[in-house]
């Protein structure tokens, strides 16, 4: 897009640079969808061989927890669970 009306070169760079950002993001957004597409090829093949994928996303969800935190959470599941009489 042009803009018609002739801009001082101070304008025109901060411009060209807003452009360079806007297609930087374009492209950015377009290997996102790339990589989520390769997700679901994942899961699909995960579960065509007979994993269960809400429990993969659990794990997975646990790995990119810190061991810390992830002992406080199991534990205050354990303790809640017995709360409930579910253990």
């Amino acid at each position: 897009m042009q803009i018609p009306v002739e801009l001082p070169e101070k304008f025109r760079t901060a411009d060209d640079r807003l452009r360079l950002l806007i297609e930087r993001v374009e492209r950015l957004e377009e290997e996102k969808k790339g990589i989520n597409d390769d997700i679901r090829e994942v899961f699909a093949e995960m579960k065509g061989t007979g994993y269960d994928t809400k429990i993969a996303r659990m794990i997975l969800r646990l790995r990119k927890m810190r061991p810390d935190d992830r002992a406080e959470m199991e534990a205050l599941l354990d303790a809640y669970k017995a709360a409930l009489g579910l253990s």
